[in-house]
C-alpha cells in the first residue's frame, strides 16, 4: 500500500464519495472501496497519484479518455460512472465488482475446461465488439483487467484507460507481464488498432485451453520477439480435449500476420457463436451426452450449464410431462400479464402521473452555456441539484473548458429528485500539435525526459541491436523527428540493444579428417580451438566427436573443439621371461678372485 495515499481514507470527495478501503494500487493510481452518498451505492475510485494529478498536460488527457470510455455501456464492461476534479484530487469512480479477476482464478483452477473457456472468450468478444464500435481500443487485454463475477459473468477493465496506464508503468516491472499478451506489431513499435486487442484475446483464450502461455522467456525482449516470428505450439498437443474448431479460432485470433487473424471482434464473435451452436446441436443429436462440469465461484451460467445424460421417455413420462407444461404455460401467462401492467405503470408513473400527483419541488434549468466546466461543476449550489455528465468536443474556436451546449435546454421546468437531475454538458477542449523532437543517439532517459517535456507520453517499443547506435541510445522514434502530432500522445521508442550476434550453423564434423574438420570449422566463420586424441575404434585420424552439436545455431567465431581417433588402442607384445640360472658345482665356487 501506498502510505501517502493513505491520507484520502474517511475523507470524502466532492461531499458524496466517501473513502472506506483500499482494494487495489498501481503505478497511476490508487484504487479505493467508497460510498456514494448521493445514489447509496458501493462503488470503486481510482485515484491518480499526486505526481500526475498536479501534471496540468496529464490531468487533461487522462480526464479526455476517462470521459471517451464513460460512453461505454455494455454489460461485459465495467462502467465508468463519473471522473471529476476536487480540490486538487484526480479521480474516476467506476463500477465496484464483486469477484476475482481471470488470472487469480487461473491461478486456482490451472486449464478451464473448453466450455468454460469458450463461455469467457465469447463475453470479452463482445465488450471488444461494443468498444471497437465506439472506436475505442484497449491495447492491454490480459487476465488481470478481466474481471470474474459470482454468476461467471465477466467484466473487462480499464478501458482506453490501459494507454495511459501502461505509458506511466513501462518504467518500472509492472507492465513485464503484459509483453506475454502483446500483439506482433505493438511488439514491432506500431500504433495499436482493433485486431491487436484480438490477438491479445488469442492469447488469452489459448492460456485458458492450455495452462500455459503461447510465448515465454527470460526477458520481455525474448517474449517480443517469439510473439514477431509466431511460431506457437498447436494448443491440441498440450490438451488434446481441445476441439479441432476451437483451436483453429484461438491459432486464427492470435495469427502473427494481422492480414491472415480475425479482422473485427463481430467476425471472431461469430465463428465462437457458431462453434457453440454446432457442439450443442451435436450434443442434443447424440441425445444430451454428458458434459463437463463448470466449476465457477457461484451460479452456473445458463448458457454453459451441463445438459446431463439423454435418455428416452417412457409414453407415460411424456404425458404427465406435457399435462404439466400446460398448467406451467396457463399460470405463466397470468404471471406474464400481471408483470405487464406493473410495467405499464411504473412507466406512466414515471413519466406522467408522478408529475401530475406530486407536489414535489420544481426548478428551471439555469444556462451553463457559455460558462467554465469547472466552475459549474464545483460549484456548491449546483452540486445539490443536478448530476453533471460531460461530453468533450474539439472547438478551436472556443476556449478550453467552456461549455458550448446541455440538455436538458436552460429555462426546462423539471422536479427536482434525490440523486439530483440529470444534465448532460458538451465542453470544448483544444487539440494542440508539437513538433516531435530529434532525439534519435540519445541516452533512451535524457530522451524520454526531452519528449515529456515536449508534451508527449513515451513508451520504448521494442530494442534491437545496433552496430552503429550504442547500447541503451535510441535508435529512432514513431512518429518520426518533425513530424507533427498532436500533445498528449504517444511517441514509440527503438532503443539499441548493443551490436548484434551474427550467428553460425555448427557443421558436423564426425568422420571427417582432422584437417578437413579444422578447414570446415573456420569456412564456417567459426574458431578453431584445440583438438584433444583419443584411442577408439573409428579409424585413426577421424573426427569423432565436436564440442556444439551439428547443425545448431552459434555465435560467429566461437571457438570450436574436436576430438580425433587415434585407432584401437593396441596389447603390447609381452617380453619373454628369463629362465633362472642352475645352481653351480659343490667344487666351483662360482666367483673369481681378482689379484
Amino acid at each position: 500500500m501506498d502510505t501517502n495515499m493513505d491520507k484520502y481514507l474517511g475523507t470524502y470527495l466532492d461531499d458524496r464519495y466517501e473513502i472506506l478501503e483500499v482494494i487495489g494500487t498501481g503505478g497511476m493510481a490508487v484504487v479505493y472501496k467508497a460510498m456514494c452518498h448521493r445514489l447509496n451505492r458501493y462503488v470503486a475510485v481510482k485515484i491518480l497519484r499526486d505526481e500526475l494529478a498536479n501534471d496540468a498536460e496529464f490531468r487533461q488527457r487522462f480526464q479526455t479518455e476517462a470521459q471517451a470510455v464513460a460512453m461505454l455501456s455494455h454489460p461485459n464492461i465495467v462502467s465508468v460512472y463519473d471522473v471529476s476534479h476536487s480540490e486538487g484530487v484526480e479521480y474516476i469512480v467506476m463500477e465496484l465488482i464483486e469477484g476475482v479477476t481471470l488470472m487469480q482464478y487461473m491461478k486456482k483452477k490451472g486449464a478451464l475446461g473448453w466450455k468454460e473457456a469458450l463461455h469467457f472468450a465469447v463475453q470479452i468478444s463482445k465488450a471488444l465488439e461494443h468498444a471497437h464500435e465506439k472506436g475505442i481500443v484497449h491495447r492491454d487485454i490480459k487476465p488481470q483487467n478481466i474481471m470474474i463475477l459470482k454468476d461467471g459473468t465477466i467484466k473487462v477493465a480499464d478501458f482506453g484507460i490501459a494507454a495511459l496506464e501502461s505509458a506511466q508503468e513501462k518504467k518500472s516491472d509492472q507492465t513485464v507481464g503484459s509483453v506475454h499478451y502483446i500483439a506482433p506489431e505493438q511488439a514491432r513499435g506500431e500504433q495499436p488498432d482493433p485486431r491487436s486487442d484480438i490477438y491479445s484475446l488469442g492469447v488469452v483464450l489459448y492460456e485458458m485451453l492450455t495452462g500455459k502461455m503461447p510465448y515465454d522467456g527470460d526477458t520481455a525482449e525474448q517474449v517480443a520477439r517469439k510473439h514477431i516470428v509466431g511460431n506457437a505450439i498447436p494448443p491440441q498437443e498440450l490438451n488434446p480435449d481441445i476441439p479441432d474448431e476451437l483451436a483453429e479460432i484461438t491459432l486464427k485470433a492470435m495469427s502473427a500476420d494481422i492480414d491472415a487473424r480475425y479482422q473485427s471482434a463481430s467476425e471472431l464473435l461469430s465463428d465462437l457463436e457458431d462453434f457453440r451452436k454446432q457442439q450443442a446441436a451435436a450434443n442434443l443429436a447424440n441425445g444430451g451426452g454428458e458434459d463437463e462440469d463448470l466449476e465457477l465461484l457461484g451460479e452456473i451460467p445458463p448458457d454453459v450449464r451441463p445438459l446431463g445424460k439423454g435418455g428416452e421417455l417412457s409414453k407415460e413420462k411424456y404425458a404427465r410431462r406435457r399435462r404439466r407444461s400446460k398448467k406451467v404455460s396457463i399460470l405463466s401467462g397470468a404471471c406474464g400479464v400481471l408483470v405487464f401492467m406493473i410495467a405499464v405503470f411504473v412507466f406512466l408513473w414515471n413519466y406522467w402521473l408522478r408529475d401530475i400527483f406530486s407536489v414535489a419541488e420544481r426548478i428551471n434549468i439555469p444556462n451553463f452555456v457559455g460558462n467554465s466546466y469547472e466552475e459549474i461543476v464545483n460549484s456548491s449550489e449546483f452540486k445539490k441539484l443536478f448530476q453533471f455528465e460531460v461530453n468533450y468536443t474539439v472547438a478551436p474556436d472556443v476556449p478550453a473548458g467552456q461549455i458550448i451546449s446541455q440538455d436538458p435546454e436552460a429555462d426546462r421546468n423539471m422536479m427536482v429528485v434525490p440523486e439530483g437531475i440529470r444534465v448532460v454538458l458538451t465542453v470544448s477542449t483544444v487539440v494542440k500539435q508539437t513538433t516531435v523532437p530529434d532525439v534519435t543517439n540519445k541516452q533512451y532517459q535524457e530522451a524520454t525526459i526531452e519528449l515529456q517535456n515536449a508534451g508527449f507520453l513515451v513508451e520504448i517499443a521494442k530494442t534491437e541491436a545496433s552496430d552503429s547506435v550504442t547500447t541503451d541510445y535510441v535508435i529512432s522514434t514513431d512518429p518520426a523527428p518533425g513530424e507533427e502530432l498532436t500533445e498528449g500522445s504517444t511517441v514509440f521508442l527503438t532503443v539499441s540493444a548493443g551490436p548484434s550476434i551474427k550467428v553460425a550453423t555448427m557443421p558436423n564434423l564426425v568422420g571427417l579428417e582432422e584437417k578437413d574438420a579444422i578447414s570446415r570449422i573456420e569456412s564456417s566463420n567459426l574458431s578453431y580451438g584445440d583438438t584433444t586424441y583419443v584411442h577408439s575404434d573409428y579409424d585413426e585420424g577421424t573426427v569423432i566427436r565436436q564440442s556444439i552439436e551439428a547443425y545448431s545455431d552459434v555465435e560467429e567465431h566461437t571457438r570450436i573443439f574436436i576430438w580425433v581417433s587415434l585407432g584401437p588402442e593396441t596389447t603390447p607384445t609381452p617380453e619373454p621371461t628369463p629362465s633362472p640360472t642352475p645352481p653351480q658345482e659343490s667344487g666351483d665356487p662360482g666367483y673369481v678372485f681378482m689379484n
